[in-house]
């Protein structure tokens, strides 16, 4: 069985087909692992969530920020934001079924050699760390009290972590790790504005995999999130949200004892 990593999508459903076709794709013998941010701002967001959708077994996604955009604004009733193109899901016919098949999606996948994120890690965190923290948020998120974190997920607070958070506090800090983050500082405070490729960042915040203190490299972990990052590999971890939605290109990464990378160009 292969298994392959792909960047995120961001209902750019057209470019999936495309590089599914590139590396062969056979639902019945491999699989894929997508790392988040199936749906918005590409103009096929409802295809997308259906095609990934049906092929069960065949595709592992972890929650990334804008799939938990979907979610409050589908179960509060919110309206989208002006950028947002997910109107055709809100108002597709099986949209209670596609919303309660995305909300049980992990945060964190993995086997023995690579673990699947959305966006980062704290470096606090060992592995073991960051397995419990994902289960705990799932369990939520899949009871049936998972309304009334929606209703307290959004906020910036608290951006540091503490063993003696609790309560939402705990989940949201949780949730903004493995949704939002890139970069924080030596002590792991996380920061939520800076966004842009390293380098134009002030001198204090260091990519998240940067941080020399990190406690999570015992497990090659895949993340998507950061398409002014691109493509990125260290002997720890690889980024692997290449910018597709924005002209750049859509990414598989193999996995198997050496990884091997295969990209499309994108229309945008």
């Amino acid at each position: 069985m292969a298994i392959y990593a792909i960047g995120d999508i961001q209902g750019c459903y057209d470019d999936l087909l495309r590089l599914l076709d590139v590396i062969d794709f056979n639902p019945a013998k491999d699989q894929l692992w997508f790392a988040g941010d199936l749906v918005n701002r590409g103009n096929k967001s409802l295809e997308t969530l259906r095609f990934i959708k049906n092929l069960g077994d065949a595709a592992i996604s972890v929650l990334g920020n804008h799939d938990l955009h979907l979610l409050a604004i589908a179960y509060l009733q919110k309206k989208p934001k002006r950028k947002d193109t997910l109107n055709e899901i809100l108002k597709a016919n099986d949209r209670d079924e596609l919303m309660n098949w995305l909300r049980k999606r992990p945060l964190f996948h993995y086997n023995d050699h690579y673990g699947l994120i959305h966006a980062g890690l704290p470096p606090q965190w060992t592995i073991a760390d960051a397995k419990k923290m994902a289960a705990s948020l799932e369990k939520i998120l899949r009871s049936k009290d998972y309304l009334d974190f929606f209703k307290v997920m959004y906020g910036d607070l608290p951006n540091l972590w503490s063993k003696n958070l609790q309560g939402n506090e705990r989940l949201r800090f949780i949730l903004n790790c493995f949704t939002r983050l890139r970069y924080c500082d030596n002590q792991g405070q996380l920061d939520f504005q800076h966004k842009g490729k390293p380098g134009t960042q002030p001198s204090h915040l260091q990519p998240w995999f940067k941080i020399k203190s990190r406690k999570s490299t015992d497990l090659k972990v895949i993340f998507g999130h950061w398409s002014t990052l691109g493509f990125y590999q260290d002997k720890h971890c690889y980024g692997i949200d290449t910018g597709c939605l924005w002209g750049g290109q859509l990414t598989a990464l193999k996995l198997a004892k050496t990884t091997k990378r295969i990209s499309i160009d994108c229309a945008g």
